[in-house]
């Protein structure tokens, strides 16, 4: 209830079609099957006579030896399975600002490129053109930002505003169930990259991609993006086979010097194929393919970037270093050969990859294949020219995100009427503070010797200004977060002009009051 009331009509309206089709599954599943007459007296009493069976003429073999055909349910071969094929200058991502859904805008897409989105970049919709985000002083925030418990919320909203966008858009997606697959627990090659890190951390805390990943992406960033036909050039087969064993016995203790380019290609992109749980997960692995059937690429940008937010932690950054460092490799494409249809070609199967059983396929089969790999190549190609805005958060997923906090605070104050009493007489006094104290907000620095400060903000102000007030000598970086209210915590960026946040806040929410409370 608590979701459902901040969603917009178009996304209720999703999540209520999801849970009927659920429904309607779980009582055909659960229906009990009507029994036949027959059924009931299909067991026979020991010892009583049996009725004689008599055929009737037409019941009566043509052949003598030929016997009755008594199977009332005749072999049917099923259908066969028809397949449908799937349908330099940076421009601004002005769309992260809205505060309407990427839903409300695209009902007229199908009617021929009529929305708000297409009609501003129609002419140029390239995917190898960058959009680039907006300022960061108008607010912009990243998925880092934000807390783990604010992140398992907008995974919940970015889910429902992708459905409710795609089907908006009149693309289907189709969830498959993933298989089961044994991992291991020690090693390097098919563990899982939670288990990874969680051994990681304990030499290292607070790492956010595996060590071993990090090992070959610096050692092809430093020697390796200026040799031809990186990541394209296959190494020595009988060598990866030896460097994968010994990763795999003594990962700790593994001599990376005596590592080549080619050898850290190689067991670059056999790391990410051999993952048990791909590194887009299985969960969302056919949307990701289903991007392809939108024919706008500002609404496939944003249709990835909603699948980036889903994605779990360890996936995500795993996935924002390999795309950080395959555009260092595009950059380099003078020297290295490698233009950015070839990375995206050489990157592809190991992100998209389908296990297929038997040597022979047919020639539809492979045809199949073969588009499945060009989809994928677009794919990985719009995901390097985009990856910046993969990681944003829009300003309409962030205000759902404290509505809900909101909701679930309001919620959870289930008290007695004289404590709600209290608390009113408390509100009361409190707001006339609050109007006497407007565009004033209290900063606590317990590390520092100002505890506590009162700062007046202007339209001028900005984060860095505010955090400059604590810097002392020989003092770390220091960061600003919003903390309480209808945000758990919030990490605000250093050149956000915060007396606009401040007064987003103020018209979305009353932050204040909750902090008061």
């Amino acid at each position: 209830l608590v979701l459902l009331s901040t969603l917009t009509r178009q996304q209720a309206a999703t999540v209520r079609k999801r849970l009927d089709n659920y429904n309607e599954t779980l009582k055909i599943r659960n229906r009990q099957p009507i029994r036949d007459v027959r059924d009931l007296f299909f067991c026979l009493v020991p010892g009583r006579p049996t009725l004689p069976t008599f055929l009737f003429n037409n019941e009566l073999p043509e052949h003598p030896s030929s016997p009755p055909h008594t199977d009332c349910h005749p072999h049917t071969d099923p259908p066969p399975h028809t397949h449908t094929p799937v349908i330099c200058q940076s421009r601004r991502a002005d769309w992260l600002l809205r505060d309407s859904p990427y839903s409300e805008g695209v009902a007229e897409h199908k009617r021929g490129r009529t929305c708000w989105d297409c009609l501003c970049f129609h002419g140029d919709d390239n995917g190898d053109v960058p959009f680039v985000p907006v300022s960061p002083s108008q607010g912009l925030t990243w998925a880092d930002d934000l807390s783990s418990c604010d992140l398992v919320r907008l995974g919940f909203i970015s889910h429902i505003e992708l459905s409710t966008f795609l089907l908006t858009l009149g693309v289907q997606t189709k969830r498959t169930r993933p298989p089961r697959i044994r991992t291991r627990d020690s090693g390097v090659f098919g563990v899982p990259l939670n288990t990874l890190l969680e051994n990681d951390r304990k030499k290292f805390p607070g790492i956010k991609v595996p060590v071993v990943f990090q090992k070959l992406l610096c050692i092809l960033e430093q020697s390796g993006l200026q040799t031809e036909g990186i990541l394209r050039v296959p190494g020595s087969a009988a060598r990866l086979k030896y460097l994968r064993r010994e990763l795999d016995r003594c990962c700790g203790g593994f001599d990376w010097s005596a590592v080549r380019q080619v050898d850290a290609a190689g067991l670059l992109k056999l790391f990410i194929r051999e993952l048990p749980t791909p590194l887009l997960t299985h969960t969302h692995l056919s949307t990701y393919r289903s991007v392809l059937g939108i024919s706008s690429v500002v609404h496939q940008v944003q249709a990835l970037q909603l699948l980036s937010l889903l994605l779990p932690e360890a996936h995500r950054e795993t996935l924002r270093a390999m795309l950080v460092f395959l555009r260092k490799v595009v950059s380099h494409q003078d020297q290295n050969r490698m233009s950015l249809w070839n990375v995206s070609m050489v990157m592809a199967p190991n992100l998209f990859s389908r296990h297929h059983r038997g040597n022979k396929r047919s020639v539809a089969k492979q045809r199949e294949e073969m588009e499945e790999a060009m989809g994928g190549a677009q794919l990985v190609r719009l995901m390097i020219t985009q990856q910046d805005l993969l990681w944003t958060v829009p300003s309409f997923l962030l205000s759902q995100v404290r509505q809900m906090n909101q909701a679930s605070n309001q919620r959870q104050l289930g008290l007695t009427r004289t404590r709600r009493r209290l608390l009113r007489r408390k509100t009361n006094r409190d707001q006339s503070q609050v109007e006497l104290c407007e565009g004033v907000i209290r900063v606590h620095a317990p590390l520092h010797t100002k505890v506590s400060m009162a700062i007046q903000l202007d339209g001028q102000m900005r984060a860095k200004d505010v955090t400059a007030r604590f810097e002392c000598d020989n003092s770390p970086v220091q960061r600003l977060y919003e903390v309480g209210g209808n945000i758990s915590e919030y990490n605000v960026n250093i050149n956000t002009e915060y007396y606009y946040i401040y007064i987003l806040l103020s018209l979305l929410l009353s932050l204040l009051l909750f902090s008061f409370l």
